[in-house]
């Protein structure tokens, strides 16, 4: 994976971020087992310690539980990832509206050039 990571925000808020997009896409689909903290800490470049705050995160939202035996899991709850999901696009929903408003659009002329971006 190639993480972007910026230094204006907790890098753990981050990690944690890229991978709730991760489990919502389908690339660790539900059940699935998460890498380790220390091989996901070494293919981000951070201290394991951080990618473990991270991976608390994604336990604490219901996207990721522990097994002694055998690692991290996503969860098998499609109802909590596709509200996760659902979550983030109205996140980045209202992210757009409030730009396009900002330009002088309102929020019918902001879903017509949406509509005309995918032809």
């Amino acid at each position: 994976m190639d993480w972007k990571l910026d230094d204006g925000r907790p890098i753990w808020t981050q990690l944690a971020e890229q991978l709730t997009r991760q489990i919502v896409s389908g690339e660790y689909p539900p059940g699935s087992r998460l890498p380790s903290v220390r091989e996901l800490a070494e293919s981000a470049g951070v201290n394991p310690n951080t990618m473990q705050r991270a991976l608390a995160q994604l336990e604490a939202d219901g996207l990721a539980a522990s097994n002694r035996t055998s690692g991290r899991m996503v969860t098998d709850d499609s109802v909590v990832i596709d509200a996760r999901r659902r979550a983030l696009a109205k996140k980045h929903i209202s992210e757009y509206l409030a730009a396009m408003s900002q330009l002088g659009y309102t929020a019918e002329e902001s879903a017509e050039l949406l509509r005309e971006g995918e032809k």
